[in-house]
């Protein structure tokens, strides 16, 4: 707290009263709403900037550093965080609330392996979130591999060919939730669970809840596992296994903000998690689209401008648990308030380094992944892609794969996009030819780990998504007459974007 006190910018102009009736940027129209639109995209886009935006990244970095390393959902360096977004809103005029809720906070205590004989190295490891601990210094014991099948270590018959009683069970990813796998291995006797990646990249996974928990499980990625594997063809092998997780109940808020002019029954959402992980500060992972928002927010109360519609801005909290400050949002709407809303777009770690430009793919015209979001995200990523092509921006489509906040408001109908610029999925050969960076390596590097900090912002990455919700905010504010305009499916190269697999929210997967 005493870091927001002190960090505070600089009182922006108050947002006026009154509404105004004009709208956004109707192509083919010079007048009424359009014109108010076009004004306010251009006014907004020329001064929401990365520039300024990294202030906010710099109060987020220092935040962190004075609080533990990171800004957790549930820490002190979340509610500080939250306390800073809130006082910058307040003091622009906004009508600002803070939503309170409960939820599992988990905090890695340790997550260690090592092969012990026949020759000792250590390995990488990622704790499962949910998972249970082993006693603290670990536990010593064999490794036993789970032959490998379309449904590895699903079933019991899985671990019918060796005894597990005791060992820890070298399990592939694929063919079940991980929750499945451990829970079978539990079943068999084994004392822990390491599952192996089936792809390229790190494995962030979850057992989904606490309740499912049977036996201490970690992640290593699939080069680790196959190491592993080749030591078990040679030969007996002996592992030192820790896993620690602190699990508890704790209270976290998003923060909500509103223009207080503009028609309800036309509301228009943004919104960024602002929540970290335990691991790091979160300066890409979310402080970048946390701090895009904000800065266009302020820039939007500077403005002369009256939206016609009410402009409600959004910083979850609790997202890296599972979407839950989103999710406890969209829970807590009435039939008559999710109906006012016309659009919901999100912007999840928009400055990666070694970054692509992806836009949610609202038609399903890329065919990856899951299907199209609810009527009028199609127009969403339309106006998004015409945006970006007037700039010169070269982008692609990516995947509603449900790991971040757009997937409760998609749930319930609400029309959905917004960009991402990758997090562990790896960077092809043919994106690093159009966007630069390097082949081979993951969008973000630092993903989830200590290194998300300041040095890891892409400031080209971060200007063009600022642009996009400055853009998108003059528009809608005025104007939501494109919501209705036909679509031309106009496929790319789609991809997720980031790892594959069915998720919990951001970064925890489930299965395969």
């Amino acid at each position: 707290m005493a870091v927001v006190a002190a960090t505070a910018l600089a009182t922006p102009l108050l947002l006026g009263a009154a509404p105004n009736h004009g709208h956004g940027h109707g192509p083919g129209h010079s007048n009424g709403p359009s014109k108010e639109a076009v004004k306010l995209s251009q006014e907004l886009v020329k001064k929401a900037s990365a520039r300024d935006a990294y202030r906010h990244l710099q109060q987020f970095q220092a935040i962190a550093d004075s609080a533990g390393g990171h800004r957790a959902a549930g820490s002190l360096g979340h509610d500080a965080s939250a306390a800073y977004v809130y006082r910058q809103l307040q003091r622009a005029g906004y009508q600002v609330s803070y939503e309170t809720f409960r939820f599992p906070y988990t905090q890695t205590l340790a997550e260690k392996l090592a092969v012990v004989s026949p020759a000792p190295r250590e390995v990488s490891i990622k704790a499962m979130t949910y998972t249970p601990s082993t006693r603290v210094g670990g536990l010593t014991a064999g490794l036993v591999n789970v032959p490998v099948d379309d449904t590895t270590g699903c079933e019991p018959s899985d671990y019918a060919s060796a005894d597990f009683t005791g060992k820890i069970a070298l399990i592939k990813r694929g063919g079940c939730a991980f929750a499945e796998k451990q829970a079978a291995a539990a079943g068999a006797g084994a004392a822990g669970a390491v599952i192996y990646n089936n792809t390229e990249g790190l494995l962030s996974g979850t057992l989904g809840d606490a309740g499912a928990g049977r036996i201490p499980t970690g992640g290593v990625t699939q080069e680790e596992g196959q190491k592993l594997v080749a030591d078990l063809a040679a030969g007996e092998v002996t592992v030192s296994f820790e896993v620690r997780q602190l699990q508890e109940e704790r209270t976290t808020r998003n923060v909500i903000a509103e223009t207080r002019s503009g028609k309800a029954a036309n509301t228009v959402m943004l919104g960024a998690h602002l929540d970290s992980v335990t691991e790091g500060p979160g300066i890409n992972d979310n402080g970048s689209g946390s701090a895009g928002l904000l800065d266009v927010a302020l820039k939007l109360a500077q403005s002369k401008s009256k939206p016609a519609n009410k402009v409600r801005f959004a910083w979850w909290s609790a997202e890296e648990n599972g979407l839950l400050g989103s999710e406890a949002y969209v829970a807590g709407l009435s039939e008559k308030q999710r109906l006012q809303l016309k659009l919901y777009l999100n912007f999840d770690m928009i400055a990666s380094p070694n970054g692509v430009q992806f836009v949610y793919d609202g038609d399903d015209s890329d065919g990856v992944g899951a299907g199209p979001g609810p009527e009028g995200s199609a127009q969403l990523e339309r106006d998004i892609n015409t945006f970006l092509d007037g700039k010169g921006k070269k982008h692609e489509g990516t995947d509603f794969t449900g790991r971040s906040d757009y997937g409760p408001f998609i749930e319930v109908g609400i029309p959905s996009g917004g960009t991402f610029t990758g997090a562990e999925g790896i960077k092809t050969a043919a994106q690093a030819r159009v966007y630069g960076g390097e082949a081979g390596v993951a969008y973000d590097a630092c993903y989830h780990a200590a290194c998300d900090n300041l040095s890891n912002i892409d400031m080209r990455h971060f200007d063009v998504n600022i642009d996009v919700i400055a853009n998108a905010v003059g528009t809608y504010a005025h104007d939501l007459r494109s919501l209705t305009r036909p679509v031309t499916p106009a496929p790319s190269t789609g991809t997720p974007g980031s790892g594959g697999g069915l998720h919990d929210g951001h970064g925890h997967e489930v299965t395969e």
